[in-house]
């Protein structure tokens, strides 16, 4: 199954990158970078829904073993963020 859309950060602003997306059969939601000279057409209310995956991901690395990745087995690793994201939903 392929995503239908592609939703990037202005960092990823890049005609090849939007070029790969469109022969992939994906829209590029990706802001325009301020010194784009060339617009292109960009959905704001789209790109919103981008923040509901970011939050959590930014809340996970509050915490410094997640963020640092000191547990070098996956499982180890695997059951922190478990841990942290059941204290997360808790609070």
């Amino acid at each position: 199954m392929r995503p239908a859309r592609c939703l990037a950060d202005t960092a990823y602003d890049s005609a090849a990158l939007r070029a790969g997306l469109r022969t992939r059969g994906c829209q590029p939601v990706i802001p325009n970078h301020p010194t784009r000279k060339r617009k292109h057409p960009f959905a704001p209310i789209v790109y919103r829904a981008r923040n509901i995956i970011e939050r959590p991901f930014c809340r996970l690395k509050d915490w410094r073993r997640v963020a640092t990745r000191y547990d070098k087995r996956a499982h180890n690793y695997h059951a922190t963020v478990t841990l942290a994201a059941i204290v997360m939903y808790w609070l």
